[in-house]
Protein backbone atom coordinates (compact mmCIF):
# COMPACT_ATOMS: atom_id res chain seq x y z
CA UNK A 1 0.00 0.00 0.00
CA UNK A 2 2.65 2.40 0.71
CA UNK A 3 4.39 1.52 -3.03
CA UNK A 4 1.04 2.79 -4.46
CA UNK A 5 0.66 6.04 -2.17
CA UNK A 6 4.69 6.92 -3.24
CA UNK A 7 3.82 6.01 -6.65
CA UNK A 8 0.68 8.39 -6.75
CA UNK A 9 2.37 11.12 -5.00
CA UNK A 10 5.28 10.85 -7.55
CA UNK A 11 2.34 10.94 -10.67
CA UNK A 12 0.90 14.38 -8.60
CA UNK A 13 4.33 15.82 -8.82
CA UNK A 14 5.02 15.45 -12.55
CA UNK A 15 1.44 16.74 -13.48
CA UNK A 16 1.50 19.62 -11.17
CA UNK A 17 5.54 20.85 -12.71
CA UNK A 18 3.79 19.92 -16.15
CA UNK A 19 0.91 22.15 -15.84
CA UNK A 20 3.08 24.84 -14.25
CA UNK A 21 5.46 25.01 -16.83
CA UNK A 22 3.39 24.27 -19.89
CA UNK A 23 0.05 26.53 -18.77
CA UNK A 24 -0.38 27.23 -22.63
CA UNK A 25 -0.08 23.97 -24.37
CA UNK A 26 -2.66 23.57 -26.42
CA UNK A 27 -3.65 20.06 -24.93
CA UNK A 28 -5.87 21.89 -22.31
CA UNK A 29 -7.72 24.00 -25.44
CA UNK A 30 -8.59 21.15 -27.35
CA UNK A 31 -11.69 21.72 -30.29
CA UNK A 32 -14.50 20.60 -28.17
CA UNK A 33 -14.15 22.30 -25.04
CA UNK A 34 -16.81 25.10 -24.44
CA UNK A 35 -15.40 28.88 -23.89
CA UNK A 36 -18.17 31.43 -23.40
CA UNK A 37 -16.75 35.13 -23.06
CA UNK A 38 -18.68 38.30 -22.55
CA UNK A 39 -17.80 41.46 -21.03
CA UNK A 40 -16.69 40.58 -17.77
CA UNK A 41 -17.93 37.09 -17.74
CA UNK A 42 -15.59 33.86 -18.84
CA UNK A 43 -17.22 30.35 -18.94
CA UNK A 44 -14.95 27.44 -19.53
CA UNK A 45 -16.19 23.88 -19.75
CA UNK A 46 -13.80 21.19 -20.88
CA UNK A 47 -15.66 18.53 -21.88
CA UNK A 48 -13.23 17.71 -24.85
CA UNK A 49 -10.18 17.64 -21.82
CA UNK A 50 -12.21 15.92 -19.59
CA UNK A 51 -12.72 13.01 -21.67
CA UNK A 52 -8.87 13.06 -22.58
CA UNK A 53 -8.00 13.03 -18.87
CA UNK A 54 -10.00 10.42 -18.20
CA UNK A 55 -9.75 7.92 -20.59
CA UNK A 56 -5.69 8.42 -19.68
CA UNK A 57 -6.50 7.92 -15.62
CA UNK A 58 -8.43 4.70 -16.45
CA UNK A 59 -5.56 3.48 -18.30
CA UNK A 60 -3.06 4.39 -15.12
CA UNK A 61 -5.04 2.70 -12.67
CA UNK A 62 -5.69 -0.33 -14.56
CA UNK A 63 -1.75 -0.80 -15.33
CA UNK A 64 -1.28 0.31 -11.14
CA UNK A 65 -4.13 -2.64 -10.31
CA UNK A 66 -2.42 -5.02 -12.33
CA UNK A 67 1.12 -4.51 -10.96
CA UNK A 68 0.11 -4.08 -7.31
CA UNK A 69 -2.16 -7.30 -7.64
Amino acid sequence: MAKLFIFIGIVFIVIGLILYFFKDFPLFHLPGDIVIKKDNFTFYFPITSSIIISIVLSAIFYIISRIFQ
